[in-house]
């Protein structure tokens, strides 16, 4: 059987008028769908550290805090199938983070060199994240469920 990988994702909520989500569009690339931040822990790192650089690889972010641990999903990766366990984590923004910025990512990991249109997007949304990235929101806030339009 085949291992895991090990991954961390990232629900960072700003508190203004009212919750919202940071997320992000992969410039050039609409096909990958709105996501929040998220990757692999590397080998001995501890997962709220490997949340922490996830956040920062990908949006630029270090004024983030982490709130607590929200859920542990085993879940086969949407494209290849191979196994992955996520660990959710619930973090926190400063109300003065900017509303909406571009990002380089600078890692030497799959997403080195990609850039990525961040942005606060108020809760609860009102379409699922990429890979249903959104599910476990309702465990920080029962009010933050995604809501779909049809």
């Amino acid at each position: 059987m085949t291992r895991p990988r090990i991954r961390v994702a990232a629900y960072v909520i700003r508190h203004r008028d009212a919750p919202e989500l940071l997320v992000f569009d992969h410039v050039g690339m609409p096909q990958a769908g709105t996501q929040i931040p998220a990757g692999g822990v590397h080998p001995g790192e501890d997962l709220e550290q490997a949340v922490l650089r996830e956040v920062y690889e990908e949006t630029g972010l270090r004024t983030v805090t982490v709130v607590n641990q929200i859920a542990v999903e085993n879940k086969p990766h949407p494209n290849t199938n191979q196994p992955r366990r996520t660990t959710y984590f619930h973090l926190q923004a400063p109300a003065t983070t900017a509303d909406a910025w571009n990002h380089t990512v600078s890692s030497d990991g799959d997403d080195a060199d990609l850039t990525f249109a961040c942005r606060f997007h108020p809760l609860p949304l009102t379409q699922p994240l990429a890979d249903n990235q959104d599910t476990w929101l309702n465990s920080i806030n029962p009010q933050w469920a995604t809501t779909t339009n049809n």
